[in-house]
């Protein structure tokens, strides 16, 4: 688990202008769950480019990190993130549905590879569309690919997947907008947890984007903490995507 979080710190790291918080509100009826996927994805915006500033908090049981990062998506298409201390690039990730790639400084070296060893390597299935979702506050997996028991805990809609599985996955829900506010990926028998969490939302003209979420990584070895607070966030610019691996990095890679 340690180590999807150490990627996530590459590749999460968001932002927007404007700290107005979308009110929400309590659930208080229960519906079915088919209601709750329609709703949650009546709230997904269109857009062709997303351009992202953002601060945040890396803490484990050893030690802790303040960073700035910028992000950039062509929706659907490829996702660049640079994590940067103290102005100075640290760390580069160039996402695409095909490959994952990074860079980073302290140790010199890079990695460039597909989705089925990187997601081995993590313990957890990964793919371009769940790192995209958990961009933008969208649930990580296509809902309307499984069955859910819908409940109402803690005064939100609460689904949680019907599947024979080591590893169970839950979803909940405020109940004005039907925006994600957590969701929880658990293996009991490796003793993993790994929670994100959204505490507010805005709204940018017609589009509702986070501003903020915070990761919660439990397992034997310890926890992790990412606080992630948004910053700037701009929509359909045209940019570039540059990325190249400094010379002298050493390649690594995952069995």
């Amino acid at each position: 688990m340690k180590k999807i979080v150490s990627l996530l710190a590459i590749i999460l790291m968001i932002s927007c202008k404007s700290k107005a918080v979308l009110a929400e509100s309590v659930a208080t009826e229960i519906i079915n769950s088919d209601k709750i996927i329609e709703s949650h994805y009546n709230n997904k915006f269109d857009f062709s480019t997303l351009y992202i500033k953002a601060g945040a908090r890396y803490e484990d049981d050893k030690n802790t990190q303040n960073v700035t990062a910028e992000i950039k998506i062509k929706k659907d298409e490829k996702i660049l993130v640079s994590i940067r201390f103290l102005g100075i690039t640290m760390a580069k990730a160039l996402i695409t549905p095909q490959s994952v790639q990074y860079y980073e400084k302290l140790n010199g070296n890079y990695f460039e590879g597909d989705y089925a060893s990187l997601s081995q390597w993590l313990g957890t299935d990964l793919d371009f569309n769940k790192v995209q979702n958990l961009l933008i506050g969208q649930a990580l997996d296509n809902l309307n690919n499984s069955k859910y028991t819908a409940s109402i805990v803690d005064k939100m809609y609460k689904l949680e997947e019907v599947k024979n599985s080591n590893t169970k996955k839950t979803n909940y829900f405020e109940a004005e907008n039907f925006l994600l506010k957590k969701q929880e990926i658990e293996q009991p028998e490796q003793d993993r947890k790994l929670q994100i969490s959204y505490p507010e939302y805005q709204k940018l003209s017609d589009k509702i984007v986070p501003l903020k979420f915070a990761i919660e990584a439990n397992q034997k070895k310890g926890k992790t903490n990412i606080d992630i607070d948004y910053k700037t966030i701009t929509f359909n610019e045209d940019f570039s995507f540059p990325y190249s691996v400094p010379d002298g990095y050493e390649r690594i890679y995952i069995k």
